[in-house]
Order: C-alpha cells, then structure tokens, then sequence
C-alpha cells in the first residue's frame, strides 16, 4: 500500500502486553507509548494505585491517543466467569465489568472490552444465556455514560477454554447481543485464529457485521513447544504460527471486507510481548517491522 496504515487504522499496543509490569514501570511504560507516533491507539487496563491512576490518566489526555481498556485481566486475574451457572458468582464477575466501565470513563476510553469464561459441555446452553445476562446488563450500564462493550473472541479448548469460542458462535451471541444493545461489537485477534483452528478469512467473513476493533499477534499451538496457548510471542518465533504471510493475509480479507476506513479508523492493536528475559523495546520494534513489511507487499 502506498498509503501509511495510519490513514486507515488507529495503530495501538496493549501496555501490559508490550511492557510487562513485572518488568516495567507503569508510567515508564504508557510514556514510551504516549511518545511513539506510530501509535496513535493505547490498550490499558485496571489500575490500582489512585496516584498512578491519575498521572496515567494526565499524560494520556496530553497524548492525543485513543484510550481504550481491558477488563480481561479483572476476570482471569481473578477467576471470575461471566458466564458463571452459579448466579451469585455470575454478579462477581458483572461487578468487575460495571466498574471497569466506571474506570474507563475516568481514563478516558470510550468503552471495555471482556472476554468469556470458562464452559462444561453439559452447560453449555445454560452457560450462554449467563454471558448474554451480564453483557446485556453491562451493555446498558455503559450505553447510559455512552460507552461501548464489545466481547474479545477467544480459543475455545487449547488455553484460556473460553465459551466465546469459535467464530460461528461469536456470531450467533453477537446477533443476540445486537438484538438487545447497539453499543455491543466483537474483538477479533489474529493471534487467535490458529488457537481456534480457523482462517483470517473464516473468522472476519463470519463476524463481519459484528467487529468493531481488532488486534494482531502470534501463537504457538504445538503442545509440545515453548510457549504453547494464548501466550502471544513475538514475530518470529520458534515453533509459532503467524508470521509476515499471515498478517498479509489478514490485511488483505480487511480490505476486500470494507474495514479500510480513514474517516473513522477501526483500532487495531499490536498483542505481542516479550517471553522470558526478551526486551519490550526490541520485541516493539519487531512486530512494527512486521507490519511494515506486510503492509508493503498489500497490493493497492
């Protein structure tokens, strides 16, 4: 493409994916961010500390950054299912969802995003009238500070066993979702499509209606290798599965299906982060590099 990928995508990073906190600063991290004007997108999630809390939230209003935040790390940080069959627990979790939308709007972003829980075959159907229980009820809650909720598709069986789940189950709890609320929309990440043993295609064609934002990444999905699951190594890899042809191939199913939009740029995050003793910085600049290369070869 001869256009910058800017023109057609707020470009974002996840900070806790790119600048692990075990390693990084939180402020440290989300400056490097906020000054890197490739990026014009930043993923955060909750926040402990009330003083870190609002410095983050300062220099981010001075950023000119879209915000957006992840509640997936409330819930599998603490274990909370939203699609819980146990309705007491079910509200734990919905709790963790009202006030990330509480948070969020003080930092800034214009909604959430979550993912499911996890599921037993036998509950299935019992599991997914929980999950469009809380999503609606959080859905409602965010559409009166107008704010969005949108579900993050992932693997159904290889790591995180979330319900939604498979592409073509997204779509059927994406179309319930709509019935109910405007403001809901599906995440999709390419870093996903191996661990649900489906295709850029498959996934956008299927979901097209209901996407609202996306993220790309890696996966290994060999159980016998290094940093097999959800874990989302860098580019290059041993043993992964998404590479420069992959990330082409996505580009390419974007633009046939219409998600090109310089007048309101979809964001489209970079989920990658360094495995082990690897650098954040360089593990950045990697997956950049991949992009541009991708983007490069994207015929106009």
């Amino acid at each position: 493409m001869k256009d910058p990928i800017q023109k057609y995508f707020d470009v974002g990073t996840i900070a806790w994916m790119s600048y692990p906190p075990q390693s990084y600063p939180l402020l440290e991290a989300v400056k490097k961010i906020a000054c890197d004007e490739y990026l014009s997108a930043i993923e955060i999630t909750h926040i402990e500390d009330a003083k870190v809390r609002g410095q983050v939230r300062d220099m981010l209003a001075q950023s000119h950054m879209k915000v957006c935040y992840g509640a997936q790390p409330g819930l599998l940080g603490t274990g909370k299912n939203p699609n819980d069959i146990d309705e007491e627990r079910r509200l734990e979790a919905q709790k963790i969802l009202m006030d990330a939308v509480d948070e969020a709007q003080y930092m800034g972003a214009g909604g959430i995003a979550f993912l499911a829980g996890k599921w037993e075959e036998e509950t299935k159907g019992e599991a997914f009238g929980q999950l469009i229980k809380t999503c609606e009820n959080v859905c409602l809650y965010a559409a009166e500070k107008k704010m969005t909720v949108e579900l993050e598709v992932f693997d159904y069986n290889m790591d995180k066993a979330a319900l939604i789940g498979p592409a073509p189950l997204a779509a059927e709890f994406a179309a319930e979702m709509r019935k109910r609320c405007s403001n809901f929309g599906l995440l999709v990440d390419l870093s996903h499509f191996p661990t649900t043993y489906e295709t850029s295609e498959f996934v956008i064609r299927t979901l097209r209606p209901y996407i609202t934002h996306f993220h790309i990444g890696n996966a290994v999905v060999k159980e016998s290798l290094e940093a097999y699951g959800d874990q989302h190594p860098r580019f290059g890899f041993p043993g992964s599965a998404n590479d420069t042809p992959e990330l082409l191939d996505f580009f390419r199913i974007l633009k046939s299906e219409g998600f090109f939009n310089s007048r309101k740029p979809y964001v489209l995050s970079l989920e990658v982060k360094p495995w082990n003793n690897e650098d954040g910085e360089i593990i950045l600049a990697n997956t950049k590099r991949v992009i541009n290369r991708a983007w490069a070869l994207l015929e106009d």
